[in-house]
């Protein structure tokens, strides 16, 4: 099966594109990845073993990476054995690039830039900026380059070159532009009503066969409306959605 079209599912999930390995779908803003407990119906790995369930395939998905709850866009489940297995040891070198789009806090004066510092967790858990040569710290590399700017904000191109947890909120906190909405980070504005963070782009070899798969949603239009200092609004259907199919190079 190989899906070109979005194909939506409950809670706001939509399938980018599946085949007998991979599913690659858009999650929706305050849905979790998974979860235990009473939220386990809630989240984006639930709703799609429930979806092959009623496919008829005695099989469940595997979590290969996440997106934090408030976070919205690409998300890629392994569906075969082979497939979540090589996705779960292999996933940084599986990963060709990685691209989120957010809205930070204030007008920032430089177009691009690139933020190399590494992460640790402060005493109450949370992800924070650690100095070189601190124990228990993280590589962690964010290049960054403006799209716009206005109205107090800027928005933001952000490429990781490492997966760290929570790597772009905490080093956007670091720069002094923390991603609008993230108050676990400081930020005072909240203009789109949401964290303004979203997985725009995914490419990653197949897991199988190697082919180089391309998978992306650009950011809902309420990311760029917010520079011109209009307020949220639920974009009518289809409105965010150019999505350019998975596709072997």
């Amino acid at each position: 099966m190989n899906e070109r079209r979005p194909y939506r599912l409950p809670h706001g999930l939509s399938i980018l594109y599946e085949d007998r390995e991979i599913i690659a779908v858009d999650q929706p803003s305050g849905l979790l990845t998974t979860a235990a407990g009473a939220e386990r119906e809630k989240t984006a790995y639930w709703i799609l073993c429930e979806y092959l369930r009623k496919k008829g395939e005695k099989r469940r998905v595997a979590v290969v990476h996440r997106l934090d709850r408030d976070t919205s866009g690409v998300l890629v489940f392994g569906k075969s054995e082979a497939a979540k297995r090589t996705l779960m040891e292999n996933w940084n070198e599986a990963v060709i690039d990685r691209r989120y789009v957010a809205l930070a806090e204030g007008e920032i004066a430089e177009d691009e830039g690139r933020i190399d510092e590494p992460l640790g967790e402060d005493r109450g858990g949370r992800v924070i900026v650690v100095g070189h040569g601190t124990k228990d710290a993280l590589p962690a590399s964010t290049r960054w380059r403006v799209i716009g700017r206005g109205n107090g904000l800027t928005l933001l191109e952000l490429t990781l070159e490492t997966g760290r947890r929570n790597q772009i909120r905490a080093h956007l906190d670091w720069l002094g532009h923390p991603v609008a909405g993230d108050r676990k980070y400081g930020a005072r504005t909240d203009p789109i009503r949401r964290l303004a963070l979203h997985a725009e782009k995914l490419v990653i070899r197949h897991p199988i066969d190697d082919r180089i798969m391309d998978f992306e949603v650009p950011a809902p239009a309420e990311f760029a409306r917010a520079l011109r200092g209009n307020g949220p609004r639920r974009p009518p259907n289809g409105e965010r959605r150019r999505i350019n199919p998975s596709r072997g190079r």
